[in-house]
């Protein structure tokens, strides 16, 4: 039985899931469907790459656990090696501390959270927490999880589907830089010069 690859499908669809409760969470409070439905052209435009992605990305794990031997599954030099091997137990570990600390971040932003950029006045400019290192920690472990995706399942179509993923990650995380940075003015200038986009900037 191939452990990590389980640990790393449950993990993706817990992942997913929990995206599914904040979108129903901020829809009963909302009254509307401002946290899916993108206000932006860029961002509807993403959103129709976004979805095979995702789907692929849910499914693609569980394709492989359900049938070994198929194209879907694990390639054999992959459980062969040794030190990769080891390495994949380590990414299983490590996608399940970045479903961990994702809903960390999903609960300190609450009803505040929005999957799609908002014009909402009322939004608030959230920097405290793990968001005053990171600008963007929820994309951030979306990335990192999907990196230990291709290290668990270095699959073509695994791989594929991780740097189109991380691809709009980073255009997306730049489109809400703009929007903030019109938004909140020096407030989030302040927030872009003390923090980095994926990772903590150097002090």
């Amino acid at each position: 039985m191939d452990f990590p690859l389980l640990i790393l499908a449950a993990t993706v669809a817990t992942y997913w899931f929990g995206v599914g409760v904040m979108i129903v969470r901020v829809r009963r409070h909302t009254r509307r469907l401002v946290s899916v439905v993108p206000q932006q052209l860029l961002e509807r435009l993403m959103g129709l790459a976004w979805l095979p992605i995702v789907a692929a990305w849910v499914a693609l794990p569980w394709l492989a656990a359900a049938r070994p031997q198929s194209a879907f599954a694990v390639p054999a030099w992959a459980q062969a090696l040794e030190g990769l091997a080891a390495l994949r137990f380590v990414a299983a570990t490590v996608s399940v501390l970045s479903l961990a600390a994702t809903i960390k971040c999903w609960s300190r932003m609450g009803r505040d959270w929005r999957m799609a950029v908002s014009e909402d006045p009322g939004q608030p400019l959230i920097t405290d927490g793990l968001f005053a290192r990171i600008r963007h920690p929820i994309y951030a472990f979306s990335i990192l999880l999907m990196v230990c995706t291709m290290v668990i399942l270095p699959t073509l179509a695994m791989i594929a589907v991780g740097c189109v993923h991380i691809a709009l990650m980073v255009i997306k995380a730049r489109n809400e830089e703009r929007h903030l940075l019109a938004r909140h003015g020096d407030a989030y200038a302040k927030h872009l010069a003390r923090t980095g986009r994926f990772v903590p900037r150097r002090r």
